[in-house]
Order: structure tokens, then sequence, then C-alpha cells
């Protein structure tokens, strides 16, 4: 009987996991009040500390939107009406340092996962992989990689970018 009802309990998550997905992408949440309400209009009840927990799982990240401030993206289904560009994220990117064939950047409390984005989407050949925390990304990169050229490419990407 235990086992049916953990099945369950899996089902409302998943289910609960891609309703949030689904939100985001057709609506433009800045909060997670807002998205806990339109959550409750389809008959799904959830609290600020589950959704956090949601958001970490399936990778939810906050980005600048130029008209409500800062909005939510999934980081495999960016919404159609969102586009996530270096020029949108301002000052977000506080710093980076390097350390061998790690490069540490800094960001806002928040964004390091949205960063991480544009910094995989790019796909540079120097750039092995990310790892985003809450606010820092940290890149391996490709043996005999030069740090000036890594930081140079990040400059590209993010303008305001100053070397800490």
């Amino acid at each position: 009987m235990d086992i049916w009802l953990n099945l369950g309990i899996m089902g409302k998550k998943k289910d609960r996991l891609a309703l949030i997905k689904q939100i985001i992408a057709e609506e433009l949440i800045s909060s997670q009040e807002e998205l806990i309400g339109h959550l409750a209009k389809r008959g799904v009840h959830s609290t600020q500390s589950t959704l956090s927990r949601d958001f970490k799982e399936i990778n939810i990240s906050k980005i600048p939107h130029p008209e409500r401030g800062y909005i939510y993206v999934s980081a495999e289904h960016l919404t159609p009406h969102v586009e996530v560009t270096p020029s949108n994220f301002g000052d977000i990117v506080l710093g980076v340092k390097f350390s061998a064939n790690i490069c540490v950047i800094a960001t806002k409390s928040g964004y390091a996962n949205a960063v991480g984005v544009v910094v995989d989407n790019y796909k540079s050949a120097d750039i092995l992989g990310s790892v985003a925390g809450d606010n820092t990304i940290i890149l391996v990169l490709r043996e005999g990689t030069e740090h000036k050229s890594v930081f140079e490419t990040l400059c590209k990407l993010f303008p305001s970018l100053k070397k800490a």
C-alpha cells in the first residue's frame, strides 16, 4: 500500500513541476507569490519553500525583462517572448577570477543559473562546462586555454564585466 501512496505523491510532484514549467513558458511571472496564485487557479496548492525546491530541481532562474523587471525562465525551455542575451544582463555579472583551468564568475544573488545559460549557449571551445550556484558560476576550461582569451570572450558576452 505504501508503494502506491508514494507513486501517487511522485505523480503529483511530476505534474506540479510540469505545470510550473508550462506557466513560466506562457506567462511573464516575476514573483513566487504570483506563481503560487497561477498554480492555485489550476487547483495546485504550493508554498514558497516548495517552489524554491522545485525551482532548483527543474533549473528555474530569474532574468531581467524590460517591462516586468525580472521574470522566471526555465533553462531547458526558454519562453518564446523572452530573449536571453548578454545585453539585458546589465550589472548582474560582477566579476571573474581564474585558478589553473577554472574560471569563477560572480553574479548578483539568484542570477548564476541565468548567466550560466548564456555562457553555455555561446558554446566556446575553451569552456568544457559550467556549474552554477546562487551567485557563482564555475567554468571548467580546456587544458592550455589562456585566461586572457576566456576573459575576452566573457567581456564580449557581458560588457559590464570587470576582473575581480
